[in-house]
């Protein structure tokens, strides 16, 4: 089995309701409705004022698009900045209907004590946790960051995935993120966690070290994936179980799990590989595809509370 497929289903009335009231706490907590950081400035300006000092030499549409500001609202910032001496304009070599920005050594003078105050500020939200509970609210910010915006994050903090050897406990874990990720995100019933359970007791209960194997993936020391090698018959190794989060999506690692079960099946001595799926899960059955896997049986049932079509792949070693 295999889930690769992105949802797209409406998010549930509670989970809205739940994002609305952490905005309403956070930025509360955090000041950004007060005029910010005690100065007579918007969060908004000094953002301006962070992307100009951080930044070489930008050009006003890129600082726009970093914080997603309309170009008339920031044009009007920037002028204030001009007209208050922060800012100094210089011809763009390439471009004459474009300047670049920089903030002159008064902006600096403004920007620094800003900084500095919205460091200390951060300190003191996270004084009264102990050590593990701050090391918790930063990874759940990261969390945050990495579903909500990856492509972001990642061109920010690449992801370093490290595949391994299952350690007590992942088993279940991939039993988990079964059972919860179709049924989130295909009706699945309890039906299907269960099939999974049976599958990887029997892994577990029947393991043949020099026939089998199991990676678990690991992105920034958190689990989101696994996949399986199974031996089916002397000649025959079967992939089994590709589960990854929605969080390692789109970075490749599918592609990298299922590639290491096939250089494993053939340093084995497999001569063909063969799993089962099903037609719904598109990007699974693309990187099957891509790898030169041919669908060699297609049969409709009815599981887990759905109407599917099951397939059988295989791939000559």
């Amino acid at each position: 089995m295999a889930i690769m497929s992105l949802s797209q289903t409406p998010p549930e009335a509670a989970a809205v309701k739940a994002v609305r009231q952490f905005n309403r706490f956070y930025t509360a907590r955090i000041g950004a409705l007060d005029p910010y950081l005690g100065s007579d400035m918007s969060l908004t300006d000094v953002r301006v004022l962070y992307e100009l000092a951080h930044r070489e030499k930008p050009v006003a549409s890129e600082i726009g698009k970093a914080l997603g500001l309309d170009a008339g609202y920031l044009s009007r910032i920037l002028r204030r900045f001009d007209s208050a001496g922060w800012l100094a304009r210089a011809p763009h070599p390439g471009d004459a209907r474009q300047s670049l920005l920089a903030l002159t050594e008064a902006g600096h003078a403004v920007f620094a004590p800003l900084q500095q105050k919205s460091r200390d500020e951060a300190a003191h939200l996270l004084a009264p946790l102990a050590a593990p509970d701050r090391q918790k609210v930063v990874d759940a910010m990261n969390t945050v960051q990495a579903l909500l915006d990856p492509a972001r994050v990642s061109a920010v903090r690449p992801a370093t995935a490290v595949l391994r050897d299952p350690a007590p406990g992942d088993i279940g874990w991939v039993v988990q993120q079964h059972g919860e990720t179709y049924a989130r995100e295909y009706g699945w019933n309890s039906e299907f966690e269960a099939l999974v359970a049976e599958i990887a007791a029997e892994y577990l209960r029947k393991f043949q070290p020099e026939w089998e194997r199991c990676w678990i993936a690991d992105l920034n020391g958190e689990r989101v994936g696994a996949v399986f090698v199974v031996r089916k018959s002397p000649t025959t190794a079967q992939l089994r179980m590709l589960i990854l989060t929605p969080q390692a999506r789109g970075l490749g690692l599918g592609a990298k799990l299922t590639d290491e079960c096939i250089a494993f099946a053939r340093r084995k001595g497999y001569r063909k590989m063969v799993l089962w799926t099903n037609s719904c899960l598109s990007a699974a059955r693309g990187i099957y595809a891509a790898r030169g896997f041919k669908l060699t049986k297609s049969e409709p049932y009815e599981g887990f509370g759905q109407q599917l079509v099951g397939e059988t792949w295989e791939l000559k070693l």
